[in-house]
């Protein structure tokens, strides 16, 4: 097993799911036209924390959700703060600005369909 895995505890292990949550929205209602595949998910923990759910996304959005992992875990904080309260930009400029666009649009896709309790992480 990778050693990376090793740092999912529950604060990130939630996190990564609301993240794949908020990625798979946006991609669902933003690229309904780009060609879908599962996304790949190798590692057990990885797995586990996903809940074995096939999140059907487009190479750019998949993309994404490898890179917001990846920085979830490589986080050298502890406790890990929300990324828009964070001292220190991790995500690279392009990332940083596609991962605002999908927390902005599936925040606010949640909140009009009511489902508070998945938006709730976001704004607080």
């Amino acid at each position: 097993m990778p050693k990376i895995f090793e740092r999912l505890d529950s604060k990130k292990d939630k996190d990564i799911r609301v993240l794949a949550n908020f990625i798979s929205i946006f991609c669902r209602k933003n690229h309904r036209m780009e060609v879908k595949n599962t996304f790949p998910v190798k590692d057990d923990k990885l797995r586990h924390t996903l809940g074995n759910k096939k999140l059907p996304l487009c190479p750019v959005c998949s993309e994404l959700l490898n890179h917001g992992i990846a920085k979830l875990l490589l986080c050298p904080y502890d406790p890990k703060p929300m990324c828009k309260k964070c001292p220190t930009h991790c995500y690279a400029p392009g990332y940083r600005e596609r991962i605002r666009e999908v927390m902005r649009f599936s925040g606010l896709y949640l909140v009009k369909h009511g489902r508070l309790d998945l938006a709730v992480h976001y704004f607080f």
